[in-house]
């Protein structure tokens, strides 16, 4: 795991995780290694968390 990845449930918004996840495409220029590929992994986790708190702030 790099050590700049804030654990799943942190205060980034999913526009912040998005632009983190694109920026790792563009590293890796469209091929993950398997490194890549668990950093990957882990950003998706947190993206889609940081969504659900959103929905859930709005209901």
């Amino acid at each position: 795991m790099s050590p700049d990845l804030t654990p799943p449930g942190s205060a980034r918004s999913a526009a912040e995780v998005n632009e983190q996840i694109r920026a790792l495409w563009l590293r890796a220029g469209g091929s993950l290694s398997a490194h890549d590929r668990e950093e990957y992994e882990m950003l998706v986790v947190e993206w889609a968390a940081a969504i659900r708190s959103r929905v859930v702030e709005a209901a």
